[in-house]
């Protein structure tokens, strides 16, 4: 009988916290909404990107995972840079091949000439 007694009063000190806590909290209102996280881009504006810039990208972690508009402007980004790269090394390959296949001039050769014999 004691126990249960001890257990009424216990409950009823838990109900009277929660209750007072929420009587007295509710004046300051609901909490503010927090906006969202939102990837502060680290890949350089101003320059191509690099292996380290690729390896510093860290996504913010939202309930599902990551924020999928902010891996696509990502991958996006790294694609246009990549494609570009791939047409500057065609150009370069292409020019490096034309040298190669324009045909030689001889060379004139800086020796000396070699004395002639004279009688």
């Amino acid at each position: 009988m004691v126990m249960f007694l001890f257990l009424v009063v216990a409950l009823a000190v838990v109900v009277a916290a929660v209750t007072l806590s929420v009587v007295s909290g509710g004046e300051s209102g609901p909490l503010p909404e927090v906006a969202p996280e939102r990837l502060q881009d680290p890949l350089p504006p101003d320059r191509p990107v690099s292996r380290a810039d690729v390896e510093s990208i860290r996504f913010p972690l939202v309930p599902r995972g990551y924020r999928m508009a902010d891996v696509d402007d990502a991958l996006s980004r790294l694609g246009a840079e990549l494609a570009e790269r791939d047409a500057r090394i065609a150009d370069l390959e292409s020019a490096l091949a034309g040298t190669r296949a324009a045909p030689h001039t001889p060379h004139t050769s800086l020796d000396k000439p070699e004395p002639e014999d004279r009688p």
